[in-house]
């Protein structure tokens, strides 16, 4: 029987501590670059937006290609353009490093003539690459959040670790964009979070369920990510409820239930995925909700192995090398529940979440997907 290592992730005093953090806090230094940008680790600023006219735009600042994380820094940074009518535009730079600014103190990125600045509050993101351009300003709505440590650690020595903080949760956004097809000026809400690890995801994870959506005047983070066999197949939930701008919960007090439904074969990636997501969750003050992402249709589906250079790619897929990431679209709810009756319900209808799926279809179903 293989020895089953641990997976935790850690909220006390002594954790905390350690890593310099304060339990209800978050503090400007940890939107700040948190690794060494060497050989191993990898990190990323990541902000998306939805606009009134049905717009959205994805800008994500790395300091190297997270599925290539042996080599030293080589920045990206990437812009994902999609017009209401489903048209879509990408453009990337990969400015040298020694064009590139990365602060410790708070989040102040500089690749080459693009950039990502604030101050957990207020954001400014500029991005200029060789077929478009933006600049946008976030301000956020909902404090900045940390579940937990924000750090799932793994390892019976603790050595290794992937963390994440979603610096504004929420926030309304302005942005000018310039695209193949013309000028934009646009209004509408944001989101900002940061990620950064020390060991390849691959080797921690077998698969994550990961939504954001905004439902009425309700706003969720959910999350549930499942750890490799040598971890035990352990799950972590990761989630935020909030109203207006008051967080009602998260996943601290772990009442969150992950109820997954209608699970079905992916023809392409050979993959089991649900196509409903629903969490239950007892807030702090015993309030019930149950929050449901319903697939109605797949936005993208690509293997990870796509990512290397031609050359490497049957090597990979020969060595099972298959891990996929797919994007859904659907209907997200938002339920309240007494005494087993919904006494208040809303939806939004176009909702994405996605699947990240690392490990093998063949893996135990009896534990894990």
């Amino acid at each position: 029987m293989k020895k089953i290592m641990q997976a935790i992730h850690p909220d006390d005093q002594e954790h905390l501590k350690k890593m310099g953090l304060k339990k209800d806090e978050v503090m400007q230094w940890e939107d700040g670059m948190r690794t060494s940008g060497k050989k191993g680790t990898y990190e990323w600023w990541y902000s998306d937006f939805s606009f009134s006219d049905g717009t959205k735009l994805v800008i994500v600042f790395y300091t190297k290609n997270p599925v290539k994380i042996n080599v030293g820094l080589k920045p990206l940074v990437t812009m994902e353009l999609t017009l209401p009518d489903g048209s879509k535009f990408y453009d990337q730079v990969k400015p040298d490093p020694k064009d590139c600014i990365y602060s410790k103190d708070r989040c102040w990125v500089i690749n080459g003539d693009s950039r990502i600045e604030g101050d957990l509050y207020n954001y400014e993101i500029v991005f200029k690459g060789p077929k478009m351009s933006a600049r946008v300003n976030l301000w956020n709505t909902i404090r900045a959040w940390r579940s937990q440590s924000g750090s799932l650690i793994f390892g019976d020595d603790e050595e290794y670790h992937f963390s994440w903080l979603p610096a504004v949760p929420e926030g309304d956004a302005t942005a000018d964009i310039k695209y193949p097809g013309g000028e934009l000026h646009l209004e509408g809400s944001g989101y900002h979070d940061h990620n950064w690890g020390n060991i390849s995801m691959f080797k921690l994870m077998h698969h994550w369920y990961w939504g954001r959506a905004k439902i009425g005047d309700y706003k969720v983070i959910a999350s549930w990510i499942t750890a490799r066999e040598e971890y035990g197949y352990k799950d972590f939930d990761i989630f935020m409820l909030a109203k207006g701008s008051e967080i009602l919960g998260d996943n601290s007090n772990h009442t969150l239930k992950f109820l997954p439904e209608d699970e079905y074969i992916d023809k392409n990636t050979k993959k089991p995925v649900y196509g409903k997501v629903i969490y239950e969750y007892e807030t702090p003050a015993g309030e019930l909700y149950r929050i449901t992402f319903d697939r109605k249709d797949d936005i993208s589906r690509e293997f990870f192995y796509e990512s290397l250079p031609k050359a490497l790619r049957p090597a990979a897929k020969a060595v099972g090398f298959k891990g996929s990431y797919q994007r859904f679209a659907g209907i997200a709810s938002v339920e309240r529940i007494e005494e087993g009756r919904v006494v208040e319900r809303a939806t939004e209808d176009s909702a994405v979440w996605e699947l990240m799926y690392f490990g093998k279809a063949g893996a135990d179903k009896s534990k894990k997907l």
